[in-house]
């Protein structure tokens, strides 16, 4: 795995105290990785938006809303449940810890559902561009996982490219690119796709998710 090469900063070496502060802070999830794990994927491409685009983005990316799902019937919520326990145990060599890893799924299902876009292709793009990593940063600069460029939160956010480690800050960021860039190519997934990696027009990437995608299927009645 290549990594980026940092000097690691002298209270972690000199002061004991200090190092398991910060690891335990790592592992928490709170810090980004010292030395990030590389991800080799494309990235968005800046382009200028119109001022209303910019707003309706802005105002989707910062909405506060609670991550549990909501249901209408009793029926939808055991159809999100199966979901959950069958994609649980499919993700378990990716995201070993059970806590994490439902946290995940719950997470992509709320911010698929949120942005109306399939799970199971966002699911396939964050294994493709991630693969499942949440310190993934690829060779232009994006980050976790799905894989979003800085720029963006200049763009519609707040300015703070760190929060792009956050899980649920990232995954919103994510959905809510792809479902503009797939409302900009009137629903093509291989367009949007292409435009969302930076290769719109090309082959290999949105051939590449959609093979992905099929590891994330779901049927609600055999749960299989």
């Amino acid at each position: 795995m290549t990594v980026t090469a940092q000097r690691m900063p002298a209270f972690l070496v000199n002061t004991p105290t200090s190092r398991r502060k910060y690891l335990a802070s790592l592992l928490a999830g709170s810090i980004p990785p010292l030395f990030p794990e590389q991800a080799h994927a494309g990235g968005q491409l800046e382009e200028p938006l119109m001022d209303s685009v910019r707003a309706a983005l802005s105002s989707s990316v910062t909405a506060q809303a609670p991550l549990m799902p909501e249901f209408r019937n009793t029926e939808g919520k055991l159809v999100y449940l199966r979901w959950l326990g069958v994609m649980s145990e499919r993700l378990k060599k990716k995201i070993p810890e059970l806590q994490i890893r439902k946290e995940f799924l719950q997470a992509v299902w709320y911010e698929s559902k949120r942005a109306g876009l399939d799970v199971t292709l966002v699911m396939g793009l964050i294994q493709v561009e991630s693969n499942f990593r949440k310190f993934a940063v690829s060779s232009v600069g994006a980050r976790g996982y799905m894989q979003v460029m800085p720029f963006w939160t200049r763009v519609i956010g707040d300015g703070d490219p760190g929060k792009l480690f956050h899980m649920q800050t990232n995954l919103r960021f994510g959905c809510v690119i792809l479902r503009h860039y797939l409302d900009r190519d009137r629903g093509d997934n291989f367009m949007g796709l292409g435009r969302y990696n930076g290769s719109r027009g090309r082959a290999p990437y949105p051939e590449a998710v959609f093979a992905a995608q099929r590891n994330w299927l779901f049927d609600s009645h055999s749960a299989g």
